[in-house]
């Protein structure tokens, strides 16, 4: 799977998510109502907290809540709610354990439509439509993971040549696209209220 991606605007984060399919599930989870960049580094510190070079599913499932808690908990915290995150986290591995023998990358792996890769995507705990669409396109245009009808799948997300979201990033300047579509988007939706 290994690629260049530009998600956390740090090299050495840049770097494990282009080669840890886990690292880049992780940083998806991890993207809500903290800047994209921020989630996207998460999955590197806790790379670095726990002593590693790649998160294992195996490891973090097994790993004692409280004490995973407080890895994410740590000062600078991986997210706004690192308790909740490293729940989530958790669950998400453990899930990857039970059905996919700890390997994240066997979630897409042999998938032959991008609507089966969807329904494996939102499956995942802490995946909903949305996520699930955002890392669907995610995969297709940045990691070359682009079963029959993945455009399709992963909805306004997968069309090209947009910048809604972190699948569309490959940059400085493709992140201020982004975020001047969410800002849109958000103006958008108070003047409607």
């Amino acid at each position: 799977m290994a690629t260049k991606v530009h998600l956390a605007q740090r090299p050495e984060a840049d770097e494990l998510l282009g080669r840890s399919p886990l690292a880049a599930l992780v940083g998806m989870l991890l993207d809500q109502q903290i800047p994209m960049e921020w989630a996207f580094s998460g999955p590197y510190t806790i790379v670095q907290r726990l002593g590693s070079d790649d998160l294992d599913a195996h490891e973090i499932a097994a790993h004692d809540p409280e004490r995973f808690a407080a890895v994410l908990s740590e000062k600078p915290a991986v997210h706004r709610y690192p308790g909740a995150m490293a729940k989530r986290v958790q669950q998400l591995c453990q899930y990857l354990v039970e059905n996919y023998d700890g390997d994240a990358e066997k979630v897409w792996q042999g998938v032959d439509s991008g609507k089966e890769l969807f329904k494996r995507l939102h499956g995942l705990p802490g995946f909903g439509k949305q996520k699930a669409q955002i890392f669907l396109a995610l995969l297709g245009k940045q990691y070359g993971i682009r079963p029959e009808g993945w455009r399709e799948a992963a909805g306004a997300y997968g069309e090209e040549g947009s910048h809604r979201s972190v699948a569309d990033i490959t940059g400085p300047e493709s992140l201020a696209k982004v975020r001047a579509f969410k800002q849109e988007q958000k103006t958008a939706a108070k003047g409607t209220k």
